[in-house]
């Protein structure tokens, strides 16, 4: 039996499938520790999972009004230098918080978010990290790096991988100043190189582990041995969920409805966004569930065609739904491909037009729409073509289908252990 902790940090899309991963190692005779924020205490219990705290509250930033304006104009490097300072100011409790909750552990395993202060807590204890990612993030001629403009692809392999390391150099500049005091003050190491620490974790030749499907992103082939695609890691909504009856009473009334949310993504001016989208609905002609997340939907005067909740397992809700709308996070990218519906992306930032341009070259879903050019006829349109156009309907079953069929997380898992054993 190994002695894992798992360093899951961000939004409820980012901690869910470390959770996923957690309990297939755990049923795969392995000790979890899931390291995350006090918000998702009750979801790690609730899998059966032993939680140790990493401070920090990922939805309180997002809901600032500073960074409500940098999602709004999606700025990926404005927006990467203002989460710099919040995580100046996290760093510390983050290596405290990190230092007490993987003592006694035997291997580390964190993905992009918490990959930084993973490297220095494995180096403080001189003990394996593997990365686990569910976003592209080893360099490749393949495609561009997922925090750049997919027309980068049209400028050929180099200027593809180049992307890539320009990637990990944005995100790591941007903590490192945080990364040196939390080396210095708390974990008594020298500051990391001025290029981060990634050379010294490849030298260890951990397996690095991708949680996204080969039917959605193929395995480039320059990615060397140890790189794993293994499919998705799902977390499985309870068993035993069921929906309100207000959702039940809905979907009953009437055809399939058009599934519409944006996560986690803060929208700045939330009565705007209702307006917006009960305007599409109505040229669309289509019924929709909306989820209003984070993002603070306060439409109150509604049509008897829309109904608005906070949120629904995706798995449940998506597979009933005619089509989905979403911001193109990862997480719910992977639950409305698996439904086997069209997906239509409004990117915001960072990996989201990635996901989105993907959707697009699959023939699942239309064209990304830039959530700051957004009009109702441009959503209108999509959602028409989702939900009327047969070959792309047929597309998405099939994709669907396939990434049914696999098990990413018992892959993961087994992959594991053979490097493990």
């Amino acid at each position: 039996m190994t002695r894992i902790a798992m360093i899951a940090l961000g939004s409820r899309g980012d901690v869910q499938p470390y959770i996923a991963l957690g309990k297939g190692l755990q049923t795969a005779g392995h000790d979890i520790r899931i390291l995350t924020h006090e918000d998702y205490e009750p979801l790690v219990a609730a899998h059966g999972l032993a939680f140790r705290l990493m401070k920090g509250n990922v939805q309180a930033i997002v809901e600032t009004p500073e960074m409500r304006e940098l999602l709004a104009k999606g700025n990926f490097l404005a927006i990467n230098a203002y989460t710099a300072k919040a995580a100046q100011s996290a760093a510390l409790d983050w290596a405290k918080d990190g230092l007490a909750g993987c003592q006694g552990m035997d291997l580390l395993v964190a993905g992009i978010g918490g990959l930084n202060i993973g490297l220095a807590l494995a180096e403080k204890l001189d003990i394996p990290l593997v990365e686990a990612h569910v976003v592209p993030f080893s360099p490749t001629a393949a495609f561009p790096g997922a925090l750049f403009p997919p027309g980068v692809a049209k400028l050929g392999g180099l200027a593809n991988r180049l992307s890539h390391h320009l990637t990990r150099q944005a995100m790591w500049q941007g903590y490192r100043a945080a990364g040196k005091l939390a080396r210095q003050q708390v974990l008594d190491l020298p500051p990391a190189p001025f290029w981060g620490p990634y050379r010294a974790a490849r030298a260890r030749r951990s397996p690095v582990l991708y949680g996204f499907s080969p039917a959605v992103l193929p395995k480039p082939p320059d990615w060397v041995e140890n790189v794993h695609v293994t499919g998705y890691w799902f977390l499985e909504s309870e068993p035993d969920w069921t929906p309100p009856p207000a959702l039940s009473r809905f979907l009953q009334a009437g055809p399939a409805p058009v599934c519409l949310g944006f996560g986690s993504m803060s929208n700045r001016d939330p009565e705007e966004t209702a307006d917006l989208i009960l305007r599409a609905l109505s040229l669309a002609g289509q019924r929709a569930v909306i989820l209003s997340g984070w993002g603070g939907f306060r439409q109150t005067d509604l049509p008897d065609t829309v109904l608005v909740m906070k949120s629904a397992p995706h798995d449940w809700l998506f597979a009933r739904a005619a089509a989905v709308v979403h911001h193109g996070g990862a997480g719910t990218t992977a639950a409305s491909l698996r439904s086997g519906v069209p997906t239509a992306v409004v990117p915001f930032f960072g990996d989201q037009p990635f996901w989105g341009r993907r959707v697009a070259d699959l023939g699942v879903g239309p064209e990304p729409m830039s959530r700051r050019r957004l009009t109702a006829e441009q959503l209108a349109r999509a959602i028409k073509e989702m939900v009327y156009n047969q070959t792309m309907r047929q597309r998405a079953a099939s994709l669907g289908a396939a990434i049914r069929a696999e098990n990413g997380v018992a892959q993961a898992a087994a992959l594991l252990q053979k490097w493990l054993d």
